[in-house]
C-alpha cells in the first residue's frame, strides 16, 4: 500500500490558496450512457467518494483503492480523459503538488442518472473544481481527508481494524446540524473495539473561545440524541495541542464530555498509534484509538444513522474503502 505524504493544513501551509493548474481533457464529449461499459464498481465507488468528500489526492485515492501509486495513476488518467474525474494541482512555495481530484462532469451525470435526479439537486456546477481549488478551506479540506484517509487504509493490511463508517461535513450538517457542525464523523474499529467520534479538525484559524463555544453543541447533542461519541481534537502543532488542552479542560469536565487531542507533530503517518491524550479527569496518558474505546466506556454511536425512507443513493454512507477487486481491476 502507498504511503500517504503530510498534506497542507490551512494557514501557514506550503500551498498557495489563489494559484492552481488544471489538467487538459480532450474536448470530445464522452456518452455518459456509453460509460456503463467502462466503469468498474471501484470506479463507482471513487465517484460517490468525490462527491462526499469533494476533493482527494493521487495518495489518498492509491492508499484507499490500489495496490500501487502507478495502477492508480494510470486508472485515474483513464477517468479523467472521459470526464468522470476532473483534477488540478496546486501551485506551492517549494516543489509540486500532487494531483488534486474532483467530480468532473461526466461522473457526476452517472451519479444523477443513479439517484434519478438533475445535476442541480445533485449540486455539481460547472465550476465545481474551480470553486475547491480556489477555496481557502482546501487545506482544511485536505488535511481532514488525509487523516481519515489513513484510518481507512490501515484496514486494508491489518484485518478487523479500519474505519466502517466515515461521513463527511456535509452529511454531518445534514444529520445533526441544528446541534453540532462537526468536520466529520466515523466509527474506528479495532476488532471488538468501536470508537465512535467527531472530529474537530483544528488548523489554528478559529480564537480559543470559539473552539470552546463549540462544546456546548456536543453535550446538546449527547443530551438529547442519547448517544456519546468521543471528540477527538487534531490540531497543526503541539503548542496548539496544549493551548487547547489548558482552555478546555475545565468545560469538558463540567460538560462530561469525552475528548482526546493530538497534532499532526504526532499523527502524520500513523493516527491509530499510541498519540491521542484524553482531557481529565483521570488517566491523561497519550493512548491509541482503541485504547480509548477501551477506557470509555460508555461510548455509543451517534443516532440518525440508519436509512430512511427520505435518504436516495447520494445521502446513505459510502463505504471508505472500495468493493472487493474484480476481474479487470
Amino acid at each position: 500500500m502507498p504511503a500517504l505524504p503530510r498534506p497542507a493544513v490551512g494557514p501557514g501551509s506550503r500551498y498557495t490558496a489563489r494559484a492552481a493548474t488544471t489538467r487538459p481533457r480532450p474536448t470530445r464529449h464522452t456518452d455518459v450512457a456509453a460509460l456503463s461499459r467502462i466503469l468498474t464498481a471501484r470506479d463507482l465507488w471513487l465517484a460517490r467518494m468525490l462527491h462526499e468528500h469533494r476533493v482527494l489526492t493521487t495518495h489518498q485515492i492509491a492508499g484507499l483503492a490500489y495496490t500501487s501509486l502507478r495502477s492508480a495513476q494510470r486508472r485515474l488518467r483513464t477517468l479523467h480523459q472521459h470526464a468522470v474525474i476532473d483534477s488540478f494541482r496546486p501551485l506551492t512555495q517549494t516543489g509540486s503538488a500532487p494531483e488534486h481530484y474532483t467530480l468532473g462532469p461526466a461522473g457526476a451525470a452517472v451519479l444523477a442518472a443513479h439517484a434519478g435526479c438533475d445535476l442541480a439537486t445533485l449540486g455539481w456546477r460547472p465550476s465545481h473544481t474551480g470553486r475547491i481549488a480556489y477555496s481557502p478551506s482546501l487545506g482544511h479540506d485536505l488535511g481532514v481527508n488525509e487523516l481519515l484517509t489513513h484510518l481507512a487504509a490501515h484496514g486494508r493490511t491489518t484485518p478487523e481494524t479500519g474505519l466502517p463508517l466515515w461521513l463527511s461535513e456535509r452529511s454531518c450538517a445534514r444529520r445533526w446540524g441544528d446541534i453540532v457542525r462537526p468536520d466529520a464523523y466515523a466509527h474506528y474499529r479495532d476488532g471488538d473495539q468501536l470508537l465512535p467520534f467527531f472530529l474537530e479538525y483544528d488548523t489554528g484559524s478559529q480564537p480559543l473561545a470559539r473552539v470552546e463555544a463549540k462544546l456546548t453543541g456536543y453535550a446538546a447533542f449527547a443530551t438529547a440524541a442519547s448517544a456519546r461519541p468521543a471528540l477527538l481534537i487534531h490540531t497543526r502543532t503541539a503548542s496548539r495541542d496544549q493551548a487547547i488542552r489548558r482552555r478546555l479542560a475545565a468545560p469538558a469536565r463540567e460538560l462530561g464530555l469525552n475528548i482526546a487531542t493530538s497534532s499532526v507533530d504526532f499523527t502524520t503517518s500513523s493516527p491509530w498509534g499510541p498519540w491521542w491524550s484524553p482531557l481529565g479527569p483521570g488517566d491523561t496518558r497519550r493512548a491509541t484509538l482503541t485504547g480509548l474505546a477501551a477506557r470509555w466506556s460508555r461510548l455509543g454511536p451517534a443516532s440518525e444513522l440508519e436509512p430512511t425512507d427520505a435518504d436516495t443513493a447520494l445521502t446513505l454512507p459510502v463505504p471508505p474503502l472500495p468493493p472487493a477487486p474484480q476481474a479487470g481491476w
